[in-house]
This record gives structure tokens, sequence and C-alpha cells, in this order.
């Protein structure tokens, strides 16, 4: 029945043309380890999470896979009103509404623009408000702060975000840039640096860890999930410092994922965050390459356990609009392999867009541990549909496998624009695991103010 209703989904989607990160030291005996995974869309990586991600009207139903703008307007950009109006921002965008034009409004609102400050500058943020009324499964406890979506039954504040940063150009020989980001919200525990030692060097623990593990205000806290430097030349362009994952498909920005809850393969499979060095390479119009080297698994400026990884990987456009990436991470992981040498995990995602209005996304990961022999291999499905310039339908099918034991999710929702910078975001998830005892469903809602 649940299959059922999992198909059901994904044909509305297909024909109508119409991730918590989960507590798995319970179920693996007291071990530890939170995990978790994000994505920048293979050929980006990491700045575009604004304004044309999956909650954007203006990318619904387009490839994510194959490259795009840095979320901000073009200079000198019309999309509310005649020029003549005059009430264009500094960088000439226009930001008024209304058939007499008759001022200025939340449409188009940005803070670069208010700034003053065009590309190559990228400068903004995002407000998010939510409910949702129940734990998703695998957050063992009521606001243990251990997982997304763990703190149901009354509104909360999930992201309030900020990011300020330089775009590095190669074009015209060597390039500098920069990126930081922060965020204050339910969400902030999640995507601090938990894979630092604590004061005693030992496994990071709530409210002892080194860099942003401490941030926490009840079940609110802060985090910097991002903070690089950057250099460009040419097609090559390499980060180094504390930087997003670039593996897998969906993102701990709610501005680049179309639901606001997550698989178990994004909070259990992947990591979130890494500190080293990525270069990312255009070896051609079609093919991207990737290579580089981290202190494991979520750390920020630390090394726990000897963590020691090398990323990997390629982006390759198979033809317009369809694109397949394979992206991995092994050695010493740190937190989550308690310092095995030999860890292995990988992503592979291919995104097709069927046609002008329908995307499918198709993600299988696979995850090894040493030492603490953790197993997982899952496989999601996704579609998304634009209905029109202010609907976007979309569904999600997963299968996820832990050491034997299966789970299943079904989710279905919708984003609704009602401006190009608004977007609201009401879902329904049914999760059931025959071994585990779970047979449950979620209702989620959200609302996105980007600027």
């Amino acid at each position: 029945m649940r299959l059922l209703m999992g198909l059901v989904i994904g044909a509305a989607c297909l024909f109508g043309e119409m991730s918590a990160i989960a507590e798995v030291h319970t179920l693996l005996g007291g071990s530890s380890w939170r995990t978790s995974f994000a994505d920048d869309y293979y050929y980006r990586q990491g700045d575009e999470y604004t304004m044309d991600g999956p909650t954007s009207r203006h990318t619904q139903g387009v490839s994510y896979g194959t490259g795009g703008g840095s979320g901000e307007p073009e200079c000198g950009a019309s999309e509310c009103c005649e020029p003549e109006c005059g009430c264009n921002d500094s960088c000439g965008n226009d930001a008024c509404c209304g058939d007499e034009c008759g001022g200025c409004c939340l449409e188009g609102l940005s803070l670069a623009g208010a700034m003053g400050l065009c590309s190559p500058w990228q400068v903004g943020g995002w407000a998010q408000g939510m409910y949702l009324d129940n734990n998703v499964p695998l957050s063992e406890d009521y606001n243990d702060l251990l997982s997304f979506d763990d703190v149901p039954d009354h509104f909360q504040g999930g992201q309030e975000w900020m990011y300020l940063g330089y775009a590095a150009n190669g074009d015209n020989g060597l390039g500098l840039g920069f990126r930081v980001d922060a965020l204050y919200g339910t969400d902030a525990q999640k995507t601090q640096s938990f894979g630092n030692p604590n004061s005693n060097g030992a496994a990071g623990q709530r409210n002892s860890g080194s860099f942003d593990a401490s941030w926490d205000n009840g079940e609110y806290g802060w985090a910097m999930p991002q903070l690089y430097g950057e250099l460009a030349y040419g097609d090559l362009s390499v980060k180094m410092g504390h930087f997003f994952t670039p593996i897998g498909y969906e993102v701990v920005p709610v501005t680049g994922n179309f639901f606001r809850t997550h698989s178990y393969t994004m909070f259990n499979s992947e990591p979130f965050t890494h500190t080293g060095a990525l270069a990312t390479y255009g070896m051609s119009d079609a093919l991207t390459l990737y290579g580089g080297w981290a202190l494991g698994w979520d750390t920020g400026f630390d090394q726990l356990n000897g963590g020691n990884i090398a990323i990997a990987g390629f982006g390759y456009e198979l033809a317009e609009g369809v694109t397949f990436t394979y992206l991995s991470t092994y050695g010493n992981f740190g937190l989550i392999d308690d310092g095995g040498d030999d860890s292995y995990e990988h992503s592979v995602v291919f995104v097709a867009s069927l046609t002008d209005n329908l995307q499918y996304i198709f993600q299988s990961d696979y995850l090894r541990t040493d030492n603490t022999d953790i197993d997982t291999i899952g496989v999601n499905q996704y579609f998304i549909y634009t209905l029109n310039d202010l609907i976007g339908l979309g569904g999600r099918i997963e299968w996820w496998k832990l050491n034997g034991q299966s789970y299943q999710e079904v989710t279905g929702g919708v984003n609704i624009h009602v401006l190009d910078n608004l977007v609201i975001r009401p879902e329904w998830r049914q999760d059931w695991s025959n071994g585990a005892d779970i047979d449950e469903d979620t209702i989620a809602v959200d609302g996105i103010l980007t600027f």
C-alpha cells in the first residue's frame, strides 16, 4: 500500500503535465556518531543556495546539475515594473511591484542591492519559520538536538542565515575570493562541527566541542558552516578552509531543497562539512573534476582520531539537461569510524530534465566504515514538476538500509511561490520499517524569505 502511494506521487508528477541526523548509536550498541549530507549541485560549490535552487520559481523543472549564476539578479534586470518607475536599487534591479508601480515592497528584496554590492560580491541570507507535528524517525528523543525536525508541535525558526563572500574569478589570471556563512536556529546543531574533539580530546559532545560546536542556546544555536578562502585560475578553483561537502543531492541550506524534511540518506550516510582543501577543474563544458583533502568528516579547523580523507569524483553532462555525478570520500573519517583508516563512501546522482517542466533525480549512496563496521546503502528517487510560475509539485521515494535493517519513506509536497523571494512549502511524509517497528506520518510546513 505504501509503495503504491509512493508510485502515485511519482505518477502524479510525471503525468501531471498535467534528514534527521539519526541517533544511530542507539541501533549500534552505543557508538555515538552523527553524520549528514549536503550537495553543491555538482557543478556549483555552495554559493548558489539563495535565489536559484529548487525552491526558486525561476529554476523549477530545470537541471540543477549544469551550473548557474550566483543567485543575485543581473545588474539592470527588470522583473517587477518598468524602469521609468524610478524605484531601482543601487545595482539597477527593480524592487517595486503592483500594476501602477506604486512603491517598493518585499518582491525582489536584495540585501546586496540595498548595500550597493553588485557581483562579484555575494551578500544576503534568508529567514525560515517552520512547524511539524511529529519527530522524524531515528530521532530517539524529543528535542535532543541530534537530528533535523525533532522539535515538533510548535512554531520555530529553523534557519536564520547570513552569508558574505567575494567570488574568485580566474578568467583573467589569478583571482582571489572568500566566503563566510552563519546561521541561528533549531538547525544549527546539525551543521556545527560536531566531528571536532571536545575539551578532553574525545568525540564532540554537546556544549563542549571546539570551533562552533558549543554555540548552543537551548533548542536553538549558532553555527558557521562555511569559512574559506578561494583561488581561481582559468578553469581551476581551489577552496581552502571550512566548507560544505560536495557529496550528495540534498543540502543543509533550506533554499537548496524542495522539501523541508530530509531523506534518511541525507542525514545518516554522508558528511555535511569538511575542513581542508577542495579543487574543482572544468576540463570541458561537459566534464568537471573534483579532488581534495580534509580532516575527516564534519570538522571545523580541528582533527579527531587522526581524521584524514581524500575527496574525489567527477560530474558529467551526458546531454542537455542530463547529468551524472560520482563523488566519494576515503580514509579516516574521524568520528563516525572511530579513527579507522579504511572507510569508504560514495554518492552517485543522475539528474534528468524529462520535459521543460519535469525533473527526475535518482541517487544511490553507499557507506562502509572501518573499525565501527557501519554499512549503509540507499536509493532515493525524486520527481519535481513545475505546474506554473507559482506552484511546484514534488515527490520523493526512498529505501535505505543500515546493517541489514531496511527503512522506507515517501514524501509529497508543494512549493507555493507567494513572491519571487518568498516560498511556502507544505508536505506530508510517511515512514515505515517492519524490523524497527516504525509506522508513522508527519505533516510539516515552512516559509522561506530570501534577501
